[in-house]
């Protein structure tokens, strides 16, 4: 089988405790949870001995999250039934956007000193460029943002690692005590005490671009350090991450999601300010800079998720379709067609089409319709809908 070099997928069934990825192309998904100093067991001898020795300012940090935004933009699926041209990054990530990102993990990194008496350590940042290094599913990717930030030890350690490991670390001391949305909330007016990164060297890790060990058509677990188990949810692939939300497991419905980032083998929590309500059963699209999530548990209602801006807006009911689960969802281009579903008493073969850009909905025909029906399928040809089944 040829080996391909992008685009690696897999599917992650979140419905049992200990999930499961698919091997493609000689690519296995393995999620890891927190970096010790024992994770330097995974360093690699060959690896270029640069070493860093300088601090960071808070103007530095911004700029090298720009670096970083950059090349997950460049990765970032602008579909091709979109009829305009796929914006700048600044276009769709303002400054001020950048700022926040970077107050947000100095924040993080803050309250596991301030509340909880664990501050990040060089140690553990070198175990998790090693983790990252070591277990990436798309090296090339992570080629790209070890080269966009110079290749040096010390800004890779602060500005790449340092995020993803504090939003981990605490994501596992919060659900301790109370949510970890709580704690964001209480820090949200803090303002960061450290602006620049202790004085230490590290070490460049050298980025596997082996096969991790995986074999074609084969599985292997992941961490348990995934979202909250669960089941009916939906996903998309943006180019660069693959976001999940809502489902349903034993606790109920759920509003709450995850996006995970296969060059850095990590997950990150969705925010639930302003999410929709929780669900399971729902459809979910992907525009080329949102996704948007309808429907679902007799559900009206909908959001469009920006995960460059971690943001939700709700979609407009006004002329929005009955309420339903089990419908399906196309993307066009520059509409959302749903159609279809059920509603615990009657079956559709209604729906509608969502305008994203005016934020309104207009009712499909009815006229020659197929006949009501739910769990179907339907896909997107370019120029039409089809669906079939159910």
């Amino acid at each position: 089988m040829k080996k391909r070099r992008t685009g690696q997928r897999a599917f992650v069934n979140l419905r049992a405790p200990i999930t499961l990825v698919v091997c493609i192309a000689a690519a296995c998904w393995i999620v890891t949870g927190i970096p010790t100093t024992s994770g330097l067991a995974f360093f690699h001898p060959e690896a270029p001995a640069k070493v860093s020795r300088k601090t960071l300012t808070f103007a530095e940090r911004v700029a090298n999250q720009r670096a970083i935004e950059e090349v997950y933009w460049r990765h970032r699926i602008w579909p091709k039934e979109r009829s305009d041209s796929k914006p700048a990054l600044d276009a769709v990530m303002p400054q001020a956007q950048l700022e926040k990102k970077v107050a947000d993990y100095l924040r993080n990194s803050q309250m596991l000193e301030d509340h909880w008496q664990r501050p990040i350590t060089t140690e553990q940042l070198q175990a998790e460029m090693e983790r990252m290094a070591k277990r990436t599913k798309q090296p090339e990717v992570l080629h790209e943002l070890f080269e966009a930030l110079a290749n040096d030890p010390l800004v890779i350690a602060e500005c790449l690692a340092r995020p993803v490991l504090a939003e981990r670390t605490l994501a596992i001391f919060a659900s301790v005590k109370e949510p970890l949305e709580s704690w964001r909330a209480r820090a949200e007016n803090e303002v960061p005490h450290t602006m620049a990164a202790a004085t230490s060297h590290y070490t460049l890790p050298t980025i596997s671009d082996g096969t991790n060990g995986c074999t074609d058509d084969t599985w292997a677990t992941t961490s348990i350090r995934t979202p909250t188990t669960r089941y009916l949810h939906t996903a998309v692939w943006t180019g660069s991450e693959m976001i999940i939300w809502g489902g349903y497991n034993d606790s109920g419905y759920l509003n709450t999601g995850a996006r995970y980032n296969p060059s850095i083998d990590s997950w990150t929590a969705t925010s639930t300010t302003n999410a929709p309500a929780a669900r399971s059963q729902h459809t979910a699209v992907w525009t080329g800079s949102e996704m948007i999530v309808w429907g679902g548990h007799n559900l009206n209602t909908g959001g469009r998720y920006n995960p460059g801006t971690d943001s939700w807006t709700a979609t407009s009911t006004t002329n929005a379709p009955a309420a339903r689960e089990g419908h399906t969802a196309v993307w066009t281009g520059s509409e959302m067609i749903l159609w279809g579903g059920y509603d615990g008493t009657n079956y559709f073969n209604t729906g509608g089409r969502y305008n994203p850009g005016t934020d309104t909905w207009t009712a499909t025909s009815i006229t020659n319709a197929p006949a009501a029906r739910d769990q179907h399928t339907a896909v997107w040809t370019g120029s039409q809908m089809i669906v079939w089944g159910g």
